[in-house]
């Protein structure tokens, strides 16, 4: 069975919350921001809060464009290159000045925390995840 639409974006918070939060805490103090902890921790934070929420929105533009798939569905390469427009988005979001909270964070440390943080997210929907939760798959990916 195909996720939802529903069960993507749920799939896709949860994720982020739980595996984008603990690889960003692990990852923050050991990139190169030029700032301290504390601002560093503050950035990577609010690139993970807005990669969620602008994902939601992302969700229902792709679900509108896999309607003129025949599946329906993306192949999981596609999933894995949603990563460029999605990365550039956010990047000229922060780098516009558009994220007021939050001061400058150098490019290198952008692209080391959301290209690690998307393919452990990516890694685990489609490999271990699919163990534990193998319900997950015949309820539409819908967690509830």
């Amino acid at each position: 069975m195909l996720p939802t639409l529903n069960g993507r974006i749920q799939t896709r918070v949860v994720l982020l919350v739980v595996v984008g939060s603990l690889w960003t805490l692990l990852v923050t103090p050991v990139l190169p921001t030029g700032v301290g902890i504390g601002a560093s921790y503050a950035a990577t934070f609010s690139v993970l809060l807005v990669v969620t929420v602008l994902g939601v929105l992302w969700e229902l533009v792709y679900h509108g464009i896999q309607q003129f798939r025949w599946e329906k569905d993306w192949p999981t390469l596609f999933g894995l290159v949603t990563m460029v427009p999605e990365g550039l988005l956010v990047w000229f979001l922060f780098a516009g000045g558009a994220i007021p909270w939050v001061g400058s964070l150098p490019g290198w440390a952008f692209l080391i925390h959301f290209v690690t943080t998307w393919m452990w997210v990516f890694l685990i929907a489609n490999g271990p995840m699919r163990v534990p939760f193998v319900h997950w798959r015949f309820n539409g990916g819908r967690l509830v």
